[in-house]
């Protein structure tokens, strides 16, 4: 039982998952592992608070997983593998799913999101749900990305403060950080998944837009929004990613056919990684940073890689400056829908939200101005809101993703920390986020690598052989 700990705190979870099948640990001793050390460091003042609620199934699932192993029935590699779950996906296990609202505290799904229906069908454990910024971050201008009215405030395992603009996914990242988990699923509209794992040094990916189903996810912005995996390596991230893309007749996006792109090379001494700088890089790279940076870009060069650098996004200066109409009006009809047709406690629409809170204001202390922005907004059939999408479309895919790639006859784009998720939000394009150690001033720093909608496998293939050259994780120390 002495090799259950380091396995857990230092393993994969691909390794976990072969380990569960060679018969050197059971799903159910995982399990209760993981559900004893969120009892350990989850609660408490001085406790991460990253885990928001514990799944009463999760160890009648475990100890399921195990019956079918001992018959035969593996169900592939994440076959008893522990995960946890952000608090705005729906489980038809009894648990709540708030995304973060004091108003739908109590809300039980009627049904399971897809994406909780197919890890349950790879035959992983699911531990929990997590804590995240409020709807997604879109609540008060003024309200801190690790603060809800449900969870309160996450807190980082490595000890940073997180601070504005972080990205809602901060419970998942934090939770697979501490080793409360396998892998965590978190969703990003933009910024979400990428910001979070790259600020507690873990791996972040964000599918390509219509890649994975949203069926069953409380949306912000459903033209960007996707669900991905939160883990401690590329291997990982493709591993689960596997298992819960494809097509879902619930969610229409997911039955879009991407077009063709070229292949990737294989090998790292072929590929051609471009750097954006002009409004990207130049935004975020501090003199702390600018050295971790170089460095990387000096590693991966070392080790074959042909480096672009600069190689810019014509319409980076353009996209900097808009200022769209999409997230508020995507926002108001896609959460006044799915209210109208769940009714959950008694909230019918944002309207009707926007008036509980006015009657409970200690449930959103940093108050409501998006909300409220988004609620007098005309929606998606207001004038201005497709022109907006249309030039969010140019900008960040003809005269952003692609443009760059094309100019600079290159395979991806590599940008510090997340310095390009405007971008590749509103491209709806993939993102892996890569934890490369600290800066000068000791603060988790990483890249974000990023390509073409649609070239998921590839970036991930790509990524995995940057990794093995530049990666490098901050370990909780306090938690070890």
């Amino acid at each position: 039982m002495t090799v259950i700990p380091t396995m857990l705190l230092t393993g994969t979870a691909r390794s976990l998952g072969a380990a569960i099948a060679a018969g050197e640990i059971t799903s159910l001793q995982a399990t209760q592992w993981y559900l004893d050390r969120i009892a350990q460091f989850n609660g408490g003042d001085s406790g991460l608070n990253c885990v928001r609620s514990i799944a009463p199934l999760a160890l009648g699932q475990a100890a399921r997983a195990d019956a079918d192993m001992a018959a035969g029935n593996r169900r592939g590699p994440l076959h008893g593998v522990p995960y946890l779950l952000k608090d705005n996906v729906f489980t038809a296990d009894g648990m709540p799913t708030s995304a973060g609202c004091k108003a739908l505290e109590q809300f039980v799904a009627p049904y399971e999101a897809t994406v909780v229906r197919r890890l349950r069908e790879a035959g992983a454990v699911l531990l929990g749900k997590t804590n995240l910024t409020e709807f997604a971050d879109f609540v008060a201008d003024t309200m801190p990305s690790e603060f809800s009215g449900v969870g309160g405030v996450v807190r980082s395992p490595l000890g940073f403060a997180y601070g504005r603009g972080l990205g809602s996914s901060v419970g998942a990242a934090a939770a697979v950080a501490a080793g409360f988990c396998a892998f965590a699923i978190g969703t990003e509209t933009q910024n979400s998944i990428q910001a979070p794992a790259l600020h507690t040094s873990v791996v972040g990916f964000k599918p390509s837009v219509g890649r994975v189903s949203r069926h069953g996810i409380i949306p912000l912005v459903p033209s960007q929004d996707t669900p991905g995996p939160i883990t401690l390596t590329v291997d990982d991230a493709a591993l689960v990613y596997a298992a819960i893309a494809g097509p879902d007749p619930q969610d229409a996006a997911t039955l879009t056919v991407f077009a063709q792109r070229p292949a990737f090379p294989e090998s790292l001494q072929r590929l051609r990684i471009g750097i954006p700088r002009k409004w990207i890089a130049d935004n975020v790279l501090t003199v702390p940073r600018q050295r971790a940076f170089d460095q990387a870009l000096a590693a991966l060069a070392s080790a074959g890689a042909t480096i672009v650098d600069p190689c810019d996004l014509p319409g980076a200066e353009q996209l900097h400056e808009v200022r769209s109409s999409v997230f508020r009006s995507e926002f108001k009809d896609s959460l006044n829908q799915l209210l109208s047709a769940l009714q959950p406690c008694g909230i019918g629409s944002m309207a009707d939200l926007i008036e509980w809170n006015r009657a409970h204001p200690q449930a959103i202390p940093y108050g409501q101005s998006l909300l409220e922005a988004a609620d007098a907004s005309g929606g998606m059939s207001a004038d201005g809101y497709a022109a907006d999408r249309r030039r969010d479309i140019v900008l960040s895919l003809n005269a952003g993703i692609i443009g760059a790639l094309q100019a600079g006859d290159v395979d991806i784009l590599l940008s510090p920390m997340a310095a390009a998720a405007k971008c590749t939000g509103k491209a709806g394009a993939p993102v892996v986020a890569l934890p490369v150690g600290a800066d000068a001033e000791g603060q988790p720093f990483g890249v974000t690598l990023y390509a073409a909608p649609g070239s998921d496998a590839a970036l991930l293939r790509a990524a995995a052989a940057i990794e093995a050259v530049i990666a490098q994780r901050l370990i909780p120390a306090a938690l070890a």
